[in-house]
């Protein structure tokens, strides 16, 4: 049986069939014992339910320690919205269906607070704000703190730089051979941050149109599939997870990675494989935080600022770098050591019996 249905510790799951598309939208709250459950809602086309329902409780379930390790007073929630295979949701029938998500959040009553994820614009999240009040991420315009793309790959970026430096000795990526794998929003301002630093940047996609941004960065393209297993210093996976498994690590020959994709480890038993296999890891919800961490700024008492959100995005390399302590102090892996500095601080917000 799926883990995510055998062992569900969830607090709450919606499930709604909208009433004016009959498009699906679920929302999961993992946990809301920091604060109210933040996390995007990510607009996708699954094989059947079943499928999405794991992806959100298993990305609900992620935000959660994300939301802990970076110390945010926010637990983990995620939003789905199951879109019909073969179907491209636009004009109205789109809003019918970001309208229906913002109910189905309305049903959470402020246990879950909704933002951008894959698929979904500010724009859209502007849509749901006509109907639902537990929005966050709209457009600077409309009072929000913007799209969250720019700051997940500043953390990121600090996170990369971080694992330079317990590898290699320095931080400078001047020189550094990096593959930065899907060219996003967050790849692509992560490759341009790399390149203006003077790394040797090798990117891929599986959109070829991306050829276009490799060019102006004087970049090497590479095919995707090839992409994880490209001789470098660095991988940065930006695209979907699931990447690193037993049969790909063994074939890696980088010795960092540390990129944008939610999951990259297809289990947890990947996480020893690749400390074996000598490369370094960031934990994919540590570096790739930014964007929560600069959301949580528009609810500080003093509202938005961006030069507080930088201050705490850039706080991403400090993160890592205490956990590689705790790595080297403890024997654990990078993924067991950010587990129990989550771990931690979720029980010391548990109120005592």
């Amino acid at each position: 049986m799926d883990r995510y249905l055998a062992t569900l510790d969830h607090e709450e799951i919606v499930i709604r069939r909208g009433t004016r598309s009959g498009v699906y939208c679920m929302v999961a709250v993992h946990s809301t014992v920091r604060g109210p459950a933040l996390g995007g809602c990510r607009m996708w086309s699954y094989g059947d339910t079943r499928a999405a329902l794991r992806d959100v409780m298993r990305l609900s379930e992620g935000m959660t320690y994300k939301a802990a390790v970076a110390d945010l007073p926010l637990g983990g929630g995620k939003g789905v919205i199951v879109v019909p295979p073969g179907e491209r949701l636009t004009g109205d029938r789109r809003r019918d269906v970001l309208l229906d998500f913002a109910d189905t959040v309305n049903r959470a009553e402020g246990r879950y607070l909704t933002a951008e994820d894959v698929g979904i614009s500010d724009d859209d999240v502007a849509v749901m704000s006509e109907v639902s009040p537990h929005v966050s991420g709209l457009a600077r315009e409309r009072g929000g703190s913007g799209d969250p793309s720019p700051w997940t790959a500043i953390g990121v970026g600090e996170a990369l730089r971080v694992s330079c430096e317990r590898v290699f000795g320095t931080a400078d990526v001047a020189g550094r051979s990096v593959v930065v794998i899907g060219l996003g929003h967050v790849g692509s301002h992560l490759a341009r941050g790399l390149a203006a630093d003077g790394a040797r940047l090798i990117v891929a996609d599986v959109d070829e149109n991306k050829r276009a941004l490799a060019e102006e960065l004087g970049a090497q393209w590479i095919a995707p599939e090839e992409a994880l297993f490209a001789e470098a210093d660095v991988v940065a996976p930006c695209a979907l997870g699931g990447v690193l498994d037993h049969e790909t690590v063994p074939r890696l020959r980088c010795k960092v990675i540390a990129g944008a994709a939610n999951n990259q480890l297809a289990d947890t038993s990947v996480d020893p494989l690749l400390a074996q296999h000598g490369v370094l890891w960031a934990p994919d919800f540590v570096a790739n935080a930014g964007g929560i961490i600069n959301i949580s700024v528009e609810f500080s008492p003093d509202g938005y600022s961006e030069d507080r959100a930088e201050v705490r995005v850039r706080g991403i390399a400090d993160t890592v770098r205490h956990i590689f302590d705790e790595m080297d102090a403890s024997g654990r892996t990078p993924l067991a050591a950010a587990m129990e500095i989550a771990r931690q601080r979720i029980a010391e917000a548990v109120p005592a019996a």
